[in-house]
């Protein structure tokens, strides 16, 4: 059985030693000069507040689509240093958080959401091609790997159950999983195809490249203050300026919404990654992993990593930690004990990489809804329309959340906007104190199951049964 250790030896706390806390990806001499900040009136056909992955695809689209179109994009510090330069690079082709997530909620819809979603990844890569973005993107595939048996009994029939919705994944034995990537943890893994890598700091700096040559305008630095609809427009107000807008595409996602109701849809919680040195090449080929898949594991408090272009391992995921009454604090951030944790676990999965240190060490918030996935809405009469909710896989689902976002502000009926998912919310969290209380008591109950060959305790069983189980 393997069993991740909550209390890391020293071995592994001296790993990081030296580390920087600062996300590895926003470590780049390359990172652009910021845009000044709004301090005057200005008007605009549409703003789209949070120049995140929605946001950056949601003024780019807007604009590909209708070049006249006066599109402001406004950001409350700079392109990427939210969760866009945080997270892990993986971009999925699931816009549901994955096959298992989209057959529990909208079984109706699995094929076309598949179908979608496959769309979605391949015009991403085409973006990043006819834009010349420079972000290292890798169709690498994923491997979701089992480390107990009862994973592989679950992993092994995804295959064909999968294929009659159009989700081609492939089982592979233990020796078939190590020759891959190589860990004495792995007992098979289930391969996708459907999901490539990239740098996502370099992404969203190619998106706002490509926004500001189609003319978008680009304030940073410029946090948003209020939002009001006055006379059939939008007043964007920030500390030194204001915009009268049209319509308003809010992409805002684990930040404190603007609007109120929001903040009953989704909750912010802390996630927290590590990357080593570059690897030697003796210590490179002790674990293979020659073809740079990304890797997840099959436990529901799970880790996922991948290599970069440099030769380092990002390390991330596990713990999912929230702080009471939807705390959002740039102090959440820096975890010793979440970190001294990965690192306990990065050595249990690559025994053979012993003495590797790490260099960079960060956390950032997830905006997680209940249903594990991204939701939609409008408000202000329809002059204001939203996604947020993605819950940690949002890297290419964003692009599908910001045309749904564009198709909401201009009314247009499409295929889209008459999915069940897109028509329909997530279930409220309920407020404190009992908001702790259910996110704490499931948190350690999947931790239980995760011990316990994966069996659901009466709380899960009764999650399940509401529609809100969650298994990875």
């Amino acid at each position: 059985m393997t069993y991740f250790a909550k209390h890391p030896r020293p071995d592994a706390l001296r790993s990081l030693s030296d580390v920087q806390h600062r996300p590895f990806w926003l470590d780049d001499p390359d990172q652009p000069e910021p845009c000044a900040p709004l301090i005057s009136f200005t008007m605009a056909d549409l703003v789209v507040i949070g120049a995140g992955f929605t946001g950056l695809w949601a003024a780019l689209l807007a604009k590909e689509a209708n070049p006249t179109r006066d599109v402001v994009l406004i950001e409350s510090d700079e392109v990427a240093t939210g969760a866009s330069g945080r997270n892990g690079g993986f971009v999925s082709a699931s816009l549901t958080h994955g096959f298992h997530n989209a057959l529990q909620r909208w079984p109706k819809e699995v094929s076309v959401l598949t179908s979608m979603g496959h769309k979605n990844l391949y015009e991403i890569a085409e973006t990043v091609s006819r834009r010349k973005i420079d972000c290292d993107l890798t169709r690498s595939g994923e491997l979701i790997v089992a480390l107990e048996p009862y994973q592989t009994d679950e992993l092994r029939g995804v295959p064909h159950k999968a294929a009659v919705y159009g989700e081609r994944v492939e089982w592979l034995d233990r020796d078939q999983t190590r020759r891959l990537v190589n860990s004495p943890t792995y007992l098979g893994a289930l391969f996708d195809p459907m999901v490539f890598m990239l740098n996502p700091a370099r992404l969203a700096w190619g998106l706002r490249q490509a926004c500001l040559d189609l003319g978008v305008r680009l304030y940073e630095h410029s946090p948003v203050k209020s939002l009001d609809e006055e006379d059939g427009v939008i007043l964007v107000r920030t500390p030194h300026g204001q915009i009268r807008a049209a319509q308003v595409a809010l992409a805002t996602n684990a930040f404190p919404p603007l609007l109120k109701r929001l903040s009953y849809y989704v909750v912010p919680v802390y996630d927290y990654v590590l990357v080593t040195e570059p690897l030697t090449a003796s210590q490179r080929d002790s674990i293979g992993w020659k073809g740079r898949q990304g890797v997840g594991d099959a436990g529901n408090q799970f880790h996922y990593y991948r290599t970069t272009l440099d030769g380092r391992i990002l390390w991330g995921g596990y713990d999912a930690i929230y702080h009471w009454n939807n705390s959002f604090s740039a102090h959440w951030e820096n975890n010793p004990e979440s970190f001294g944790r990965l690192a306990e676990h990065f050595f249990q999965t690559f025994p053979q990489l012993d003495g590797l240190r790490f260099t960079h060490a960060w956390g950032g918030a997830i905006d997680t809804s209940s249903r594990f996935s991204v939701f939609w809405g409008t408000a202000h009469h329809g002059c204001t329309a939203y996604a947020l909710g993605y819950t940690g896989l949002g890297v290419g689902a964003s692009r599908f959340g910001a045309q749904v976002i564009l198709d909401l502000l201009d009314g247009i009926p499409t295929e889209r906007t008459k999915l069940e998912m897109v028509r329909t919310k997530p279930i409220p969290f309920p407020p404190e104190p009992f908001r702790s209380a259910v996110i704490n008591l499931t948190r350690r109950s999947l931790d239980w199951a995760d011990q316990n060959e994966g069996r659901r305790n009466l709380w899960l069983r009764m999650l399940d049964a509401m529609g809100l189980g969650f298994d990875s």
